[in-house]
């Protein structure tokens, strides 16, 4: 089936034609007509496989027609939640491209920037809101944001959102919209821990639709585990970058101080990477991915803040610098590559004290991740590349470890200010 073929307006399908979507994907053609139909939705499928669009085409289309029969012709018509400031943009770009060509307005609502345009853009008449938590509770507690009227809602990642972290604010949002309305969830997981609370949010007769729910990995993506000394992890990722010039990648850390020292390590060897994470504020996250996006910078060292849902569809390899404690957290990594159709290579470094963490995510996945094995002259090889550097990698590993110090009490020192 071809979206053409569907009962969209006009208006819908040419936007969906300029952007080159011809025939939807799995979770596309198996969510449409429910979202259509006005049900109740969990829909659990890959990443990469078109989730949002899944829910932006038939919502765009539901919202055009209500406003074109007059049924609809002020307010807030749906409201989509989700946990990341970049997701919350990126999901509004979506909106606004299939939309180009109608009347239907969406603003992206987060906090760290400025709250004053996002207010003029409400007052101006605004169909659909995507937002993180924070923010969306502000404006509604000023009065700027009107949930009264509100008849769609959508929570993305909804493993995440539904949470410990963001389940009283799930209740508080859910307390303030109308009765009768559709809820949609949208994830790459779900726990049955989570799917409980889901249950008790959406009507008894949702519907449930869930895509190779067997593996959660995309079959776009090769992943495989090296076993690696915590300190050469450094000269690993070296060797991937130096072998891969013209190809972004994108590196996971477990903290902050980690991706600030990871990235040091780098520039050391010449080698110019960006970082993001929790303590740089909207403005710097979004140029930081702008930069990325667009190829000045290829390597990208991450904590788990850009985990989920970020879409930057030419990252070729992602790289676990780091396991990802959360289990679920290893999937959406990896999930950052191999988007659509294309093809994406995950390598996890893990080191002895990760063992534990690996044996977990295995049996999340329940299945064990290929190991990749390197004999001892290829070992010698990665810990001495060849670059001309000032010390040896015994020095350097003492270096990275004072930076490290000069990190915590800076920040320490920031605290206290």
């Amino acid at each position: 089936m071809k979206f053409q073929d569907y009962q969209f307006d006009p208006k819908v399908k040419r936007g969906l034609s300029e952007l080159g979507f011809k025939r939807p994907t799995d979770i596309q053609f198996k969510s449409i007509p429910n979202i259509l139909r006005g049900e109740d939705l969990f829909a659990i499928a890959q990443t990469g496989t078109g989730k949002t669009a899944a829910f932006a085409i038939p919502v765009i289309d539901i919202v055009l027609r209500a406003k074109s029969t007059g049924r609809r012709s002020s307010g807030v018509y749906a409201l989509v939640m989700v946990p990341t400031h970049e997701l919350a943009e990126q999901i509004n770009g979506v909106f606004e491209d299939i939309s180009k060509f109608t009347t239907i307005k969406s603003v992206a609502l987060l906090g760290g920037v400025d709250q004053d345009p996002q207010i003029e853009q409400l007052n101006n008449g605004v169909d659909i809101v995507i937002t993180t938590p924070g923010r969306m509770f502000d404006l509604i507690s000023q009065g700027h944001l009107r949930t009264s009227h509100i008849e769609i809602l959508i929570l993305d990642e909804a493993d995440y959102m539904l949470d410990l972290g963001f389940i009283k604010d799930i209740k508080d949002i859910i307390f303030k919209l109308p009765k009768r309305r559709q809820t949609l969830f949208f994830s790459a997981t779900l726990t049955d821990k989570i799917k409980k609370i889901a249950y008790k949010i959406v009507r008894q007769n949702a519907i449930r639709i869930q895509i190779s729910p067997k593996d959660p990995v995309s079959k776009n993506v090769d992943h495989s585990v090296l076993y690696v000394d915590m300190d050469h992890k450094r000269f690993y990722l070296e060797k991937v970058v130096l072998e891969n010039p013209e190809t972004k990648i994108l590196a996971f850390v477990r903290t902050k101080v980690r991706a600030e020292r990871v990235s040091k390590a780098m520039e050391r060897v010449n080698i110019h990477s960006l970082t993001i994470h929790g303590d740089k504020d909207q403005n710097e996250r979004t140029q930081v991915l702008n930069e990325f996006r667009n190829g000045k910078t290829n390597l990208l060292i991450a904590t788990d803040v850009t985990a989920r849902g970020i879409d930057i569809p030419d990252i070729s390899i992602v790289i676990n610098y780091d396991l990802p404690v959360d289990p679920e957290n290893y999937v959406h990594r990896i999930g950052r590559t191999g988007r659509a159709k294309r093809r994406g290579h995950a390598y996890s470094f893990c080191a002895a004290t990760e063992k534990e963490i690996l044996v977990e995510i295995q049996s999340f996945l329940d299945a064990e991740i290929a190991e990749i094995k390197l004999d001892k002259i290829d070992v010698k090889d990665i810990l001495n590349i060849g670059l001309d550097r000032t010390h040896d990698y015994m020095a350097l590993i003492k270096e990275d470890k004072a930076e490290e110090e000069k990190w915590k009490k800076k920040k320490k020192k920031k605290r206290k200010k």
